[in-house]
């Protein structure tokens, strides 16, 4: 019986881990998505100089705010902070479509 207790909690623990990971692997892949997303816009002249310079600087506030959380809880996010970062993190790709397609070029 000891041993079926222990393989339960072993098995929760390491989904619990698995979660927290793809969550994070989540947020960094998104990130990395967003910056080729911008990258592309600025290639192909969708995405004008101040567009460019105002997107990176929101990209670049959303990172610093992820670090600050982090390192605010020992290396990982809170669920509350992951759902916040998600949420910035659609604004921010409805942005990017946003002034990828308003028709300014550079």
């Amino acid at each position: 019986m000891k041993q079926v207790i222990i393989s339960i909690l072993t098995g929760a623990l390491l989904t619990g881990t698995a979660t927290m990971a793809f969550a994070d692997d989540t947020i960094k892949d998104r990130k990395q998505n967003q910056q080729k997303r911008i990258a592309q816009g600025v290639k192909s002249g969708s995405l004008t100089p101040h567009e460019t310079a105002h997107l990176e600087n929101q990209e670049a506030k959303l990172n610093k705010e992820v670090r600050t959380d982090r390192k605010a809880n020992g290396g990982n996010l809170t669920n509350k902070e992951k759902a916040q970062v998600n949420h910035q993190q659609n604004k921010l790709s409805k942005e990017i479509y946003n002034q990828k397609h308003d028709g300014q070029n550079q």
